[in-house]
């Protein structure tokens, strides 16, 4: 398939499309499930959900049931939530903890490791039912973590996960190293829908251009409490390895690592000054001010975003169908944070981030006007992200980002002759 099918790009003139029948077609999505979401390495969970022995997650990814579980020893695995017996599922309870799992069809009894301990009726099965651990519940090809946020890959073959991060691992760092005492999901998951195509949220998660526009009623309720005219949203874009990203720039807001702003009031001004002493100890005061001041904006490719703003946000979202996407969504913050600064942590992410909050019902109504323009693909059937491509150094507002995920979606749907045939 030619490599322009999708991705048009004219560097010497400085021009980039992708075909917006990416975005609405049936065979593309089937094509994304293969050469994509089979192959990459997915997001499954943050080692806090599940600290202690027996604690398990029951999560969804790409089509497929699976649970994330720490077993009485300690060692994390994740395994496919299908009794090896008929099919149903093992687990049906979203988290808990548990020393085994046993299936609500026929009583069959799996240990919190996989191993298949009893099942009703036992005597009249075959001695050697279970040899080589045959009807144990099966494990995902992959499990491999990095600071604590666990991945699985469906590919045995795929490169190692720290590998596939490249430097992407140090936006990362960037976030983890925020806490003296190590990460934390805080409270539940956010769940919800959107009724469009699952690129234009990765699209739009890493996307400075819309913010004035898009959230102009969130910029009005910054300047009126005196936060815009303080610190700007300078910055800058970063395409980092296998189709990863990053923005990074000046904060307007406060963050509870360490920028106050005046709508937390005086009393949090200690609170924000030990954090950053604390942080500048650790670190460096170099790294310290860039760890406190400037946001970041980060996907992992395809679908893992953490924002790295306000407060931090964790997502990740998949199709359904080339119009509608699930969307979930997570808080994280550092262990040891006293109960104020938690408080205004969780604040800040409902009041902008939340699905109720400034922000994402602005971003649900674009992205969902953008799959309803795409019905007019046959009068304008490209998309142009070429913002930024004829400077040196593009900014926060330009789309080099996004270029940086169209490349390598489109290295992956479009393979060499070669490794098409090979498939």
């Amino acid at each position: 398939m030619p490599q322009d099918v999708y991705v048009r790009e004219d560097r010497e003139r400085g021009l980039f499309q992708v075909a917006r029948t990416a975005f609405v077609s049936d065979d593309v999505l089937a094509q994304e499930q293969q050469r994509i979401f089979d192959r990459c390495w997915l997001y499954i969970g943050h080692e806090s959900e599940i600290a202690k022995p027996g604690d398990f997650v029951n999560r969804i990814l790409a089509g497929r049931n699976l649970i994330l579980a720490r077993n009485q020893a300690g060692a994390v695995n994740a395994f496919y939530n299908t009794c090896t017996h008929r099919g149903a599922l093992v687990c049906r309870e979203a988290k808990g903890n548990t020393k085994a799992f046993v299936c609500m069809y026929h009583g069959w009894v799996f240990s919190n490791d996989g191993a298949l301990m009893d099942q009703p009726g036992k005597e009249a099965y075959c001695a050697r039912l279970n040899e080589g651990g045959a009807l144990n519940l099966a494990r995902v090809e992959r499990l491999e973590s990095y600071q604590g946020f666990y991945f699985i890959n469906f590919d045995r073959n795929a490169i190692s996960l720290k590998n596939y991060l490249g430097n992407a691992k140090e936006f990362i760092d960037l976030v983890v190293d925020q806490a003296e005492t190590g990460m934390e999901i805080i409270g539940g998951t956010q769940s919800y829908a959107i009724d469009a195509n699952w690129k234009l949220l990765t699209e739009n998660s890493i996307d400075g251009y819309h913010a004035a526009m898009t959230h102009a009623t969130y910029m009005d309720y910054l300047a009126n409490s005196g936060a815009l005219a303080r610190v700007g949203m300078a910055g800058g874009a970063h395409a980092l390895d296998n189709g990863h990203a990053v923005i990074e720039y000046s904060s307007p807001w406060g963050r509870p690592i360490a920028q106050w702003v005046p709508t937390w009031g005086e009393a949090a001004k200690q609170d924000v000054a030990d954090i950053k002493a604390r942080l500048a100890a650790r670190a460096g005061a170099e790294k310290a001010e860039r760890m406190s001041s400037l946001n970041r904006n980060l996907l992992i490719f395809p679908n893992l975003v953490i924002n790295d703003v306000m407060a931090i946000t964790v997502r990740t979202f998949y199709p359904l169908s080339p119009d509608r996407m699930t969307v979930n969504a997570w808080a994280l913050g550092p262990r040891e944070e006293n109960a104020d600064m938690r408080q205004r942590r969780l604040f800040n992410f409902l009041e902008f981030l939340g699905p109720g909050g400034f922000a994402t019902p602005d971003d649900v109504e674009a992205l969902e006007m953008c799959q309803r323009g795409y019905r007019n693909l046959r009068a304008v059937a490209w998309n142009d992200i070429s913002k930024g491509m004829v400077r040196e150094k593009p900014g926060t507002n330009d789309e080099l980002q996004m270029r940086a995920f169209w490349r390598h979606w489109n290295r992956l749907m479009t393979p060499a002759p070669m490794e098409a045939a090979a498939e």
